[in-house]
Order: C-alpha cells, then structure tokens, then sequence
C-alpha cells in the first residue's frame, strides 16, 4: 500500500491558487524529491499534507491519504492523532519548530505521550531515539534547544520527528543553515532512518545534488504545480520539461580539467496572483513555441516520466 498518496491537492490564499492541483506518491522505504525555485510550492505541500497552513491559507481541494486513509476531513481532534504518530516533519530551522523554554528530553517525550504511550516507557524512547540519532543522551535530554550546536539541534528535531516511528516523514530543507560537513551526516542519518524502520520519506529541497544521491523518484515543481515526475535516474539522464534541464544545467561539473560555464534559467518566476495565460514557464523557456501561449499543458506520460509540456524533447531545438 502507498505510505502517501496526495491527489488533487490545491492550496489557496484568497483567490490566488499557491498549490495547483498537485500528485504525489511515495513508497514505504523508498524516498522522494521535490525539488524547485524557491516559491514554487513546495512547503506549502507539505504544510498542507501536515494540515499546519497558516490561518489565511486554506486548503480548496483535494485528498490526502496515509496507508489509504484520506486525512483531509477528518476533524481537528483526529487530524492530531496522524500529525506526528503517522507523519511526521523536519522543519528547516530547528531553533523555531523546537519549544526555547523546554528541555529537548521533555520536548520528545511530550510527542509521545500525546499518542498515548505511557510516560516511562516514552522516557526510554527519548533516550534510545537520541542515541540512534548519533546526541550525547544524557546531555541532551537535559539540554535547551540553545545550548546544542546547529548540526546537534538538526539532529534533535530529527529526533523528536522520528521517535513515535511515523510511516511518512517529511523533510523541509532540512540541511539549509549547516555548513557542508553536517549537511552531508544529516542526510545520511535520515537515509539510515528511513532503511531501518522502512518509513516513507519526502525531501524537500532546491539542491538537486541531494536529491541525485537520496532519492528513488523526483518530482519537479514550478509555479505552484508539478511540471515533471519519475524515477529519478531517468529524470536526471532524460529530462521531459525545459525547466528540469535548466535546472540540471545549471549544476557544476563534478569532473573534468575543463568546466562549461554554467547555464542560468533567465528571467524570474511568475507571480501567482497574476499568472500568464498558457503555460507559466513559456516566458523564461528556449522552446516555447505559439501554443505555450494558448493553452497550459497537462501533466502526462512521457517515456518513462511524466511532464506538462506541449513540445516532446524530441522536438527541442539545441
């Protein structure tokens, strides 16, 4: 059974659409990607999945399900009981989604027995969560979110987002204040958690690097929408939309004595409150032609993947 399955999904804010009619799949044990410019969606997918939009956002349609179980209308009381036990989240900085004024034992400890485990037995959890999450244990259930390094408050919110062992886990560009090395010991600790206890995992993120080395699909986002979805090998080898080969240009060179300049998607992201007609990334795209003017195109098979774009790459001009 898929872990998550989102259909549908369309956030708004007012009358501007922020989240456009968005599909995702994953796996248990298997990760995705989803990846794109900044504004392009994708934590406000996943502040959707979790049911945490602020209170100008709405959710205007679409379903959510977990282990085949739409989440969407169930009320608040019950949405809480998946929130954490069934999905949980890695926030981007620790220092805001972790409490400052308690002990970051007592912060684990208190998602635990919200779910119903008995305080003992979630005291053990805390300790034995922390030491699986590579933290000094007795310094860190005592410690403040304050009093731990940034790679060691990651670690922590890892901690508390993993104890009650969730089915999905949603990581929010959870490497984006670290310094390359912790980068690198984060990632690999939430691909050992994931292996271990078969979660399903959905990284967030603009680094396309991560994704190559973590992720068994990847789906593409771009104003609001998924633009391009597949396995991510494939993705990489055979991009189906021109803002995923943009995006893949403009990555450096790994090896070689000569490095190509790199290649800069031009122009800016549309405004979604005022969205040209026809396809959104026409204006910025080398192979727009008059239809991507006319009309948006659908998201459909393409080979292997799935893409929202009217010319085949067979078709694309060098």
């Amino acid at each position: 059974m898929t872990a998550l399955a989102v259909e549908g999904l369309t956030v708004s804010a007012g009358a501007t659409d922020l989240v456009r009619g968005v599909d995702l799949a994953v796996e248990p044990g298997r990760t995705l990607g989803l990846v794109g410019e900044s504004g392009s969606g994708k934590s406000m997918t996943a502040l959707a999945v979790m049911g945490l939009l602020p209170d100008a956002i709405h959710l205007r349609s679409g379903s959510v399900r977990v282990d085949g179980r739409d989440v969407v209308p169930l009320p608040e009381s019950e949405r809480r009981t998946v929130r954490g036990a069934r999905v949980g989240m890695i926030y981007q900085e620790p220092m805001t989604a972790l409490n400052p004024l308690m002990r970051v034992g007592p912060q684990i400890v208190e998602g635990l027995t919200a779910h119903g485990m008995a305080a003992q037995a979630a005291r053990a959890r805390a300790a034995e969560t922390l030491e699986r999450v590579g933290l000094p244990v007795d310094r860190a259930l005592r410690a403040y979110p304050h009093q731990l390094s940034g790679g060691m408050r990651q670690r922590a919110m890892i901690a508390v987002a993993v104890a009650p062992h969730p089915r999905v886990l949603i990581a929010d560009e959870p490497t984006t204040a670290l310094d390359v090395t912790i980068q690198r010991q984060v990632i690999d600790l939430v691909d050992e958690l994931r292996r271990e206890d078969g979660m399903a995992v959905v990284w967030i993120t603009h680094d396309l690097g991560v994704v190559a080395h973590i992720a068994d699909r990847t789906a593409v986002m771009y104003a609001g929408r998924v633009v391009e979805e597949g396995a991510t090998a494939e993705l990489f080898a055979r991009p189906s939309h021109p803002y995923t080969a943009g995006l893949l240009r403009s990555l450096p060179a790994h090896r070689g004595a000569e490095r190509p300049p790199l290649v800069q998607i031009g122009g800016l992201p549309p405004d979604l409150a005022g969205l040209p007609p026809g396809c959104p990334f026409a204006p910025r795209c080398p192979q727009r032609r008059e239809v991507c003017s006319a009309s948006e195109p659908a998201l459909l098979d393409r080979g292997p993947q799935r893409a929202a774009c009217h010319i085949p790459p067979e078709e694309w001009s060098a």
